[in-house]
């Protein structure tokens, strides 16, 4: 149904369209597309190709080095796939806190590698079987670690929600050297998160 005008409008005068706020509007028209394709253009291959590698290649440097701050001080977004999440921040600043028996397993392993250039059978008898037991109390370690994060983290975000993976990314967290962990640990010793 049509509506009809009201009766103290006269029913030729054209609607009252509201007026403009002053300085509405660009102030300029817009631009044709042979303009803005004009504006963009630039050329497939510099005047000087040597300056335009030396700036590519300072650029670059410049990400790069911003991409490995990032990455040492654990910055989420520069951070590999692997190592981002909460619950992985979690781990690392647990396997941070502790000591792992893991953390000295190379210079332990250089001893022994010294020990097996001695030539008395019993003395390389001993670092051998002094190596399996290391070897052992490691796994054992690591072990335990893995467990108690598992359940640390259930407690904290549900067990049904504990990422799969997390127990081998604490292990191998723990078997590194402890200033050769990339992030670098956030936290000092016995500083355990919440």
């Amino acid at each position: 149904m049509a509506k009809h005008p009201s009766p103290s409008s006269p029913p030729d005068a054209p609607a009252e369209q509201p007026a403009a706020p002053a300085g509405s509007g660009k102030g300029r028209s817009t631009p044709t597309r042979r303009e803005r394709e004009a504006a963009r253009r630039r050329p497939l291959v510099p005047n000087d190709r040597k300056e335009a590698v030396k700036q590519e290649r300072a650029r670059a440097a410049t990400v790069r080095e911003r991409a490995r701050v990032g990455l040492a001080n654990g910055e989420e977004r520069y951070l590999p796939v692997r190592d981002r999440g909460p619950q992985r921040r979690y781990v690392r600043d647990y396997v941070d806190a502790r000591f792992s028996i893991g953390e000295i397993f190379i210079p332990i392993m250089f001893l022994f590698i010294f020990i097996t250039f001695i030539q008395i059978e019993d003395v390389q008898l001993i670092g051998m079987l002094a190596l399996y037991a290391f070897v052992l109390v490691g796994v054992a370690d690591v072990v335990i670690l893995g467990f108690t994060l598992r359940r640390k983290l259930g407690a904290k975000v549900g067990a049904d929600n504990v990422e799969r993976g997390l127990r081998w990314y604490a292990a191998m967290r723990a078997l590194q050297l402890r200033p050769l962990r990339l992030p670098k640990p956030q936290v000092k010793r016995g500083q355990y998160p919440a």
